[in-house]
C-alpha cells in the first residue's frame, strides 16, 4: 500500500515538475522522450520519434531537412503560435510588389519558378501571343531584378513609346487608338509582320497586297473609301472588253468581278435582261468577244443573227437549199447541235412512226440528192419494179409511177 501511495505520488510530482520546468511551454503535449533521451536533452534526429505533421504545419519537401533551431528561434514553443505563414520565416526579397503568399508562385520544393507564364494567367494581365515570350525585366522596370511591382494592363501602359514615336503612319496626328490590337496582331512577332489587323477591309486574293501605299496613295495610312471606285475607277473608264464607261456598266466592281487577281473569272448577272445564257451559252459568257464581234452596240439577240454562217453552210441537210426555218430553236436546243429535233412526221411524211418508222438510216436514203432536200425518192427504196407496180395500179385513175405519185397517193406511207 506504500509503494503504491510512492508511485502516485511521484508521478504527480512529475507532472507538476514538467508543468513547471519545461522550457517548451504549455503548448507542447507530447512525452519527452519522443525527442530527448536519457543520455541528454540533445534532440537526435536519428532517434527521434516526434512527427512534425501533427503540428499545424507539416514539414514536406525541403522542409524536412531544416535544423529544428533554424525556424525555432526559441525553446517554448508556445511563442510560435500563428507563425505557419511564409513571410514569418522568410524575408520578402519581392518587398511587396507580390503579396504575402509565397506559395502561389513558389513550392517548398525549390524557390526556382518554371511555371510563370501559367502563373501570369491568373493575374490581369495574361501573357498571351508574342507577349508569352517577353522577358519578365522588359515590362517589370524596377529598382532591382526582384521587385515586380503592378504594371498598367493598357497597351498605351507599356507601349507609349512606340506610339507616339512612329511616323509611318504617325499614330498620334492620325487619331489612332491607344488599344494597339484594334489595329496590331498579338501573335505578330513585330509590329510590321502581318501583324497589321485589316478585318474591317480584308486583303485577300487580288487585295493581299503588302504595299500600303498601293491603296493610301496619300502616304498617310488614314481610313479610304472602301466602295469599288473609289480605287478602281482608272480600271473601269479603261476597260475596252467589254468598255464598261460607254455601256453605263454599275461601277460597283463586285456585281460582276470577284477579288481574284486578273477580274475574272466575272459573271454579268444583267446578260439575261437581254439575252438569257443557257446551255453552250453559259460556256461562253466569259468569251464575250465571241457573240459581241463587233461591239457590244446592236447585238443581235437571235439564233441567225449569230448563226449564219452555221446555216448557211451545213449539208446535211442543206438548211439554205432546202429553205429550213432560221430560227435554230425548232431543231437544236441551246446544249448543242446535235442530238437536233425535226418535225419531219408533223410537216412532211411520216419517217418516225408508221411503216418507215427504223426502216431507214440516214436522210440521204431518201433524199438522194444532197444538194437538194426538196428532192426525195419513194421509189429507190422499194423493192417492186415499174413493171409490178404498174400491175398492181391497173385501174386506178391518175396513177404514174413517180415519186411525188406515191406521196399524193400514200400521204402516211400506208399501202391502202
Amino acid at each position: 500500500m506504500r509503494r503504491l501511495s510512492f508511485i502516485i505520488l511521484s508521478f504527480v510530482f512529475s507532472i507538476s515538475v514538467y508543468s513547471q520546468k519545461t522550457p517548451h511551454g504549455n503548448q507542447l503535449k507530447i512525452d519527452c522522450s519522443e525527442c530527448h533521451t536519457t543520455g541528454s536533452w540533445r534532440v537526435n534526429s536519428l532517434t527521434s520519434t516526434f512527427n512534425h505533421d501533427q503540428t499545424k504545419f507539416a514539414l514536406v519537401d525541403q522542409h524536412r531537412q531544416l535544423d529544428c533551431k533554424l525556424c525555432h528561434l526559441s525553446l517554448n514553443f508556445s511563442d510560435e503560435k500563428g507563425k505557419n505563414d511564409c513571410s514569418n520565416c522568410h524575408i520578402d526579397v519581392h518587398q511587396q510588389t507580390l503579396g504575402n503568399d509565397c506559395a502561389s508562385c513558389h513550392t517548398s520544393k525549390s524557390w526556382i519558378i518554371n511555371n510563370v507564364k501559367e502563373i501570369h494567367l491568373n493575374s490581369r494581365f495574361p501573357l498571351v501571343g508574342s507577349h508569352a515570350n517577353a522577358d519578365c525585366f522588359d515590362c517589370h522596370l524596377s529598382e532591382n531584378l526582384l521587385q515586380f511591382r503592378p504594371l498598367g494592363i493598357e497597351c498605351v501602359d507599356c507601349h507609349r513609346a512606340e506610339y507616339l514615336s512612329t511616323t509611318n503612319p504617325n499614330h498620334q496626328t492620325a487619331g489612332y487608338s491607344t488599344n494597339c490590337f484594334d489595329c496590331h496582331n498579338m501573335r505578330s512577332s513585330d509590329w510590321a509582320s502581318g501583324g497589321f489587323e485589316h478585318g474591317f477591309f480584308p486583303l485577300t486574293q487580288g487585295h493581299a497586297v503588302a504595299d500600303c501605299k498601293l491603296c493610301h496613295t496619300s502616304g498617310v495610312l488614314q481610313a479610304i473609301s472602301p466602295e469599288c471606285e473609289s480605287c478602281h475607277l482608272p480600271d473601269y473608264n479603261a476597260s475596252l472588253d467589254p468598255p464598261h464607261a460607254s455601256l453605263n456598266f454599275p461601277v460597283n466592281c463586285l456585281e460582276c468581278h470577284t477579288t481574284q487577281p486578273g477580274w475574272s473569272p466575272a459573271s454579268f448577272d444583267r446578260h439575261n435582261d437581254f439575252y438569257l445564257l443557257e446551255g453552250a451559252h453559259a460556256k461562253i459568257a466569259n468569251e464575250c468577244k465571241d457573240c459581241h464581234t463587233s461591239g457590244y452596240i446592236n447585238t443581235p439577240n437571235t439564233c441567225f443573227g449569230c448563226h449564219s454562217a452555221d446555216y448557211n453552210k451545213v449539208t446535211d441537210p442543206p438548211h439554205l437549199v432546202a429553205n429550213f426555218p432560221v430560227d435554230c430553236t425548232e431543231c437544236h436546243s441551246q446544249n448543242a447541235w446535235e442530238p437536233s429535233t425535226f418535225d419531219h412526221d408533223g410537216k412532211y411524211f411520216p419517217i418516225y412512226s408508221g411503216e418507215h418508222k427504223g426502216e431507214w438510216d440516214s436522210c440521204t436514203d431518201c433524199h438522194t440528192t444532197p444538194s437538194n432536200y426538196s428532192l426525195f425518192s419513194c421509189i429507190d427504196c422499194h423493192e417492186h419494179n415499174k413493171t409490178d407496180m404498174d400491175k398492181e395500179h391497173q385501174g386506178e385513175d391518175g396513177y404514174i409511177y413517180t415519186s411525188a405519185g406515191c406521196l399524193e397517193c400514200h400521204p402516211s406511207g400506208k399501202a391502202d
